[in-house]
């Protein structure tokens, strides 16, 4: 069933839900207008295709019960299964999730990967709960979403909160429900059950591959570049990390705790070390603090947006002095800041582009679970780099030759492949 269309909120929407959806929607409705594309098809586009929201009760280490409400939206399944995320976060609500599951249908479709977008979540914090408890939230929330998930109909993933072993609770809650084992069930599983090898860093992956892709097409040196990282999850790590074995200098670094600042370079083994000590790199010794807002206005070559949406708005982007802003995060960037930082001359890696190493591997692991057979490291990274590079490609040619903004090229693109997939199909009577 087709819900009603994702309505635009206010630029002063109360929640970052709303603002993310506000977002989203912005972004769809610049391309849908590029591309002179008629009302019927951007209301079937704005709309999701089917939301589920699910409360479950979890018995908690105490004894006591608690009551956790979890979402999953389908956005658009014209061009395959619904793909996305399932992400365990406080902030996590129905717009959040409406947000990040239309990014999703854009992001599958400017790779050409054969599906559509979908995203869910728990509203809550992982960090505090137990490892018996976060089993407990995923077996029962993995119950509630199995009428609607499968293989061949909508593949999870993990995001923010959630990890390989919590994929691997889900697989097997469905495999137990089903009688037999279903690896394709979700993508981001431990290697020794089904997962692919490369794919735990294979966000950040594509994040260095459109980095060093757009510092060649800028003319900057990434060997000896200086870059900060906001963001030390799986993503910003895993960034962060590979751009400082390409010879890069991460000098400032900021998670959920604070953050970390060290001009002469920050020793990211070191940090991710006292991350897993501290939950937090605040502190970290030998480096001096530093807050979100300071790292925007480093003045460094590469800043890497690897937190939440919604970091960068009209009211900070004039601050950004990074030559390349690579949004590792989902629409990290709000639309109000984009035309004031092309004005600063800032290349913006558009977050469906930069972040998109993640849904192209767990294409390859889905595709090597059904056909039973498995990849190497080095075959799954070259098939990657060849596949974001290949978007890339597409999305600065367009750029450049309709002078337009690589996010509007990168959408256009996107939009477009979805619009005549949905044309071709057709509307069922």
């Amino acid at each position: 069933m087709i819900q009603q269309p994702i309505q635009a909120a206010s630029p002063a929407a109360a929640t970052p839900g709303q603002r993310a959806v506000a977002a989203a929607v912005a972004q769809l409705d610049a391309a849908a207008e590029y591309l002179q594309l008629d009302g019927d098809l951007r209301a079937i586009l704005r709309s999701p295709q089917r939301e589920l929201i699910v409360r479950f009760p979890v018995k908690m280490d105490d004894g006591s019960v608690r009551v956790f409400t979890g979402y999953r939206v389908q956005h658009n399944t014209a061009r395959g299964p619904a793909k996305g995320g399932l992400r365990f976060h406080p902030q996590t609500d129905l717009d959040d999730v409406r947000a990040l599951a239309m990014w999703m249908t854009w992001k599958c479709a400017l790779m050409n990967v054969p599906f559509g977008g979908a995203k869910g979540g728990v509203t809550c914090d992982p960090r505090d709960l137990s490892a018996r408890e976060l089993e407990g939230v995923t077996r029962r929330f993995a119950t509630e979403l199995s009428p609607i998930v499968g293989p061949d109909s909508d593949i999870p993933a993990p995001d923010v909160g959630t990890n390989a072993q919590v994929m691997a609770w889900f697989m097997d809650t469905l495999s137990m429900h089903a009688g037999y084992s279903i690896p394709g069930v979700v993508t981001g599983k431990p290697l020794s059950i089904g997962g692919s090898a490369g794919r735990a860093d294979a966000t950040g992956q594509g994040v260095l591959y459109t980095i060093e892709d757009a510092a060649r097409r800028i003319g900057l040196d990434l060997a000896n570049a200086t870059v900060a990282v906001q963001g030390f999850g799986n993503v910003g790590e895993a960034a962060a990390r590979l751009l400082h074995e390409t010879g890069a200098r991460i000098v400032a670094v900021t998670d959920i705790g604070g953050g970390v600042e060290r001009p002469e370079g920050l020793d990211g083994a070191v940090l991710a070390r006292y991350l897993q000590e501290h939950g937090t790199i605040a502190g970290a010794p030998g480096t001096r603090p530093i807050d979100n807002e300071r790292l925007f206005g480093l003045d460094v070559d590469v800043l890497v947006l690897a937190a939440l949406e919604g970091q960068i708005t009209d009211a900070n982007a004039g601050n950004v002095r990074a030559r390349i802003l690579a949004e590792a995060a989902n629409g990290p960037t709000d639309p109000s800041a984009d035309p004031i930082l092309a004005s600063r001359g800032v290349t913006v890696i558009p977050d469906i582009l930069c972040n998109a190493g993640g849904v192209i591997v767990s294409y390859f692991e889905w595709t090597q679970n059904r056909a039973a057979f498995s990849w190497s490291r080095e075959e799954v990274n070259d098939r990657l780099r060849r596949q974001i590079l290949t978007a890339a490609d597409q999305v600065w040619q367009r750029a450049a030759s309709e002078r337009i903004p690589p996010r509007l090229a990168a959408h256009s693109l996107a939009v477009e492949r979805v619009a005549d997939a949905t044309r071709l199909r057709g509307l069922y009577p």
